[in-house]
C-alpha cells in the first residue's frame, strides 16, 4: 500500500480549516487523548529547549575557563588562585576566585603523599552537612599534580584571630553570645549523626568582611538585628576529624571503648579524651566549655606546660585539668558557665544533651547583666576603631605628602630662581665685557682720549646699542666734533677780515663753505637727537643713516654741549656783497665794495673805496 505524504498544517488555522475533515481524507484524525499527548509533548520539547540552551551556556563557560586553565595558577579547570591566606599540619589554603561566576572561595591543598590525608573525608562531611546554618559551602574535590585541591566558601578571621585583636580577652556579653552560635553548629553537626572532635577557636570563622572597595566598611552602621552583619555570623569550618557516632537510618549509637589514640587540641579536649575513651557528643560540649572559659581567662591553667615529649605533655594536660575543680576554673565569672561545665562532664556516652537548655543558660546571663543578644560582638568596635585610625592616618599621610610635594615645589622654584638670578649675573658680566670693549673700540676711533665712560655708559639702568652701532654714531659724532671746531675756528674775526682790511673771493667762498658745514653740523645733530630720543637706531652706513638693523639708544658725548656752546657765541658775519662768478668760462672778474674801518687820516685822504683784484691782489682806488 502506498503511503501517503503528510502535507504540514500551519500554525494558525481559521475555524473552517479546521473544521473541514476532506481536505486530507488518508490522514488519520487524532482523538481528544491524542491531542493532550501532542500538548505535553509540546511542553516537554520547549522545556527541553530551554535545558539544552542551559547546557549549551555552562558548556560555552566551561570551554572559556579551560582555555584559561593553561595557566599553572588554574586548578579545577575554572578556579583561579590567589593570595596565601592560611597554613596548617594538613596543607595551605589559599584565596580563589571562580571564572564561571566570580565567586570568591578558599582553596585548600593537601599533599597526595599525607600521611593521615583529610580531604576527602572532609569534602564527604561538607556534602551531608550542605545547607545548614554557619556551614560554608563546598564547590569542588579533585586532584591536580601531587595535591588533594578542595574548593569551599571563603569566610572571613577566626575567633583566634578576633582573641588577639581584642587583647586576648572577651567580654561577658561577646562570650555569651559566641557560645550561643557555636552551641548551634554542633547541634547542627550532631543532628547529621556527625561528632566534631576537633573542638578550637581556630576552626570557628567569622562572615566574609567587605573591602573597602566594595563599599562601605563601617560595620556598626550596617548592623542590626533584623539584617545583621556578616562580622556577627559564627561558622564551623574543617571537618577533617569529624565522624559518625550513630547509623544514619537506625539510629543505633557507636559502641564504647578505650584505649583510644588521642584526636583533636590537647588544649580544650575532655578529660575522657585524655583518658583515651571514645568520644561522643557529650565530648565536644565539654570542649566547647573550655573554650568558653579561655574567652573569659584568657588562658586556660593547663597552658604553658613543658614536657620532654608530646605524649608527656598530653598527659601533663590531663592531669592538670582533673585536678582543676570546675569551681576553681569558673571563679570570678558568672554561675552559669560553671554550670555548663559541669552539666557536659556529667552526660552519659549516649545521652543526648539538651541544647536548648545549655543556651538558656547564656541568655539568662545577659538578663542578670541588663544586656540583650544584639549581635555586637567585641571585635567589632575594635574593627571599626581601627578602621577609622587607619582612614586618619591614612589622611595624615596624603597631608604630609601634599606638605612634602609644597617643599619640593618651592625648593624647585627656589633652584629656578637661583639659576634665574645666576643667569642675570651671567648676563651682567656679558654687557659688561661687551661695554668695556665698545669703549677700548672708542677710545681707539679718539685717540685724544676725551671719550668719558660715565657719560657713554650710564648707570641709571637705560639700555646700550650693539658694537656696530656705537662705532657708527662715535665715528659720526667725531665728524660732528671736528666740524664745529673747524666751524668755530672759520667763524673768528681774524679768519674772516685780513689784517690789511682786505678780504680776498677764495676767502667769501671758503665763509659759505663754513656756513654749510655749519646748517649740515645742525641738520646732522638734530636727527642724532631725534633716533635718541624715539629709540631708533642710528648707525652710519657709508655715510648715510641707516635705521634698518635694530639697536638701543646710546648717550653721545659733549656733542650738545658744544653745540650749545657754539649757537650761544655766534659770529657776526659783515655784509659782502661780492657774488662768484656764475660760469667758469666768464673768467669775469666781479668786484663789490666792502665798507670797512680804517684811520681817520687815510679817510680824510681817500675819500673813495679800497678795489683788490682778484687774480693778483693789488689794492688801487
Amino acid at each position: 500500500m502506498q503511503e501517503v505524504e503528510k502535507i504540514p498544517q500551519p500554525i494558525h488555522q481559521t475555524q473552517t480549516q479546521a473544521n473541514n475533515k476532506n481536505i486530507l481524507p488518508n490522514t488519520p484524525q487524532k482523538t481528544s487523548s491524542s491531542r493532550r499527548q501532542s500538548q505535553n509533548q509540546m511542553m516537554s520539547g520547549s522545556q527541553n529547549q530551554q535545558q539544552q540552551l542551559e547546557q549549551q551556556q555552562q558548556q560555552q563557560q566551561l570551554q572559556r575557563a579551560q582555555k584559561q586553565s593553561a595557566s599553572p595558577n588554574i586548578v579545577g579547570s575554572h578556579y583561579k588562585v590567589g593570595k596565601k591566606i592560611g597554613e596548617g599540619s594538613f596543607g595551605v589554603i589559599y584565596e580563589g576566585t571562580s571564572l564561571i561566576n566570580h565567586t570568591p572561595c578558599a582553596i585548600k591543598f593537601e599533599p597526595r603523599k599525607s600521611d593521615a590525608p583529610q580531604l576527602r573525608d572532609e569534602f564527604r562531611t561538607y556534602k551531608i552537612m550542605q545547607g545548614s546554618v554557619g556551614i560554608p559551602n563546598v564547590y569542588y574535590f579533585g586532584q591536580e599534580g601531587l595535591h588533594n585541591i578542595l574548593c569551599i566558601d571563603l569566610l572571613g578571621p577566626s575567633l583566634e584571630d578576633m582573641f588577639d585583636l581584642c587583647n586576648r580577652k572577651f567580654s561577658v556579653k561577646t562570650v555569651c553570645m559566641c557560645a550561643k552560635q557555636m552551641l548551634t553548629r554542633i547541634q547542627a553537626i550532631h543532628e547529621k549523626n556527625l561528632i566534631y572532635r576537633d573542638i578550637k577557636p581556630d576552626n570557628f570563622l567569622i562572615g566574609k568582611l567587605p573591602r573597602s572597595s566594595e563599599g562601605s566598611t563601617d560595620i556598626l552602621a550596617n548592623h542590626s538585628i533584623q539584617n545583621p552583619h556578616a562580622a556577627s555570623q559564627v561558622y564551623i569550618v574543617d571537618f577533617g576529624m569529624a565522624k559518625q557516632y550513630r547509623d544514619p537510618k537506625t539510629k543505633v549509637h557507636i559502641p564504647y571503648r578505650e584505649k583510644k589514640s588521642l584526636s583533636g587540641t590537647a588544649r580544650y579536649m575532655s578529660i575522657n579524651t585524655h583518658l583515651g575513651r571514645e568520644q561522643s557528643r557529650r565530648d565536644d560540649l565539654e570542649a566547647l566549655g573550655h573554650v568558653f572559659m579561655y574567652f573569659l581567662r584568657g588562658s586556660l591553667p593547663w597552658q604553658g606546660l613543658k614536657a620532654a615529649t608530646n605524649k608527656q605533655k598530653y598527659e601533663k594536660i590531663g592531669e592538670k585539668k582533673q585536678s582543676t575543680s570546675v569551681k576553681e576554673l569558673c571563679d570570678a565569672f558568672p554561675d552559669e558557665f560553671g554550670i555548663y561545665l559541669s552539666y557536659a562532664r556529667n552526660l552519659k556516652f549516649e545521652e543526648q544533651p539538651d541544647y536548648d537548655y545549655l543556651r538558656g543558660l547564656f541568655n539568662k546571663v545577659l538578663q542578670k547583666r541588663d544586656q540583650v543578644d544584639d549581635g555586637v560582638f567585641d571585635w567589632m568596635w575594635v574593627m571599626d576603631r581601627q578602621r577609622r585610625e587607619k582612614e586618619r592616618r591614612r589622611e595624615q599621610e596624603l597631608l604630609q605628602k601634599q606638605q612634602l610635594q609644597q617643599q619640593q615645589l618651592l625648593q624647585q622654584q627656589q633652584l629656578q630662581q637661583q639659576q634665574i638670578q645666576q643667569q642675570q649675573i651671567q648676563q651682567q658680566q656679558i654687557q659688561q665685557q661687551m661695554q668695556q670693549q665698545q669703549f677700548h673700540q672708542l677710545q681707539q676711533l679718539q685717540p685724544s682720549g676725551s671719550v668719558d665712560q660715565s657719560q657713554l655708559f650710564p648707570q641709571n639702568g637705560s639700555q646700550f646699542l650693539g658694537s656696530s652701532s656705537v662705532q657708527a654714531i662715535a665715528s659720526s659724532s667725531a665728524v660732528l666734533h671736528n666740524s664745529l671746531v673747524t666751524s668755530q675756528d672759520s667763524f673768528s674775526p681774524n679768519n674772516i677780515i685780513p689784517p690789511n682790511g682786505s678780504i680776498s673771493l677764495p676767502r667769501l667762498n671758503q665763509l659759505e663753505e663754513n656756513e654749510r658745514r655749519v646748517s649740515n653740523v645742525h641738520a646732522s645733530n638734530e636727527y642724532l637727537k631725534t633716533a635718541l630720543q624715539t629709540d631708533v637706531p642710528a648707525t652710519l652706513n657709508n655715510g648715510d643713516y641707516n635705521t634698518s638693523q635694530p639697536s638701543q639708544p646710546i648717550n653721545i658725548p659733549n656733542i650738545h654741549n658744544q653745540q650749545s656752546q657754539v649757537q650761544q657765541q655766534p659770529h657776526q658775519l659783515p655784509q659782502v656783497l661780492v657774488q662768484p662768478p656764475q660760469t667758469n668760462s666768464q673768467q669775469q672778474l666781479q668786484i663789490q665794495q666792502v665798507p670797512v674801518t680804517t684811520n681817520n687820516n687815510n679817510a680824510k685822504k681817500k675819500k673813495g673805496g679800497i678795489f683788490s683784484c682778484f687774480r693778483c691782489g693789488s689794492k688801487r682806488d
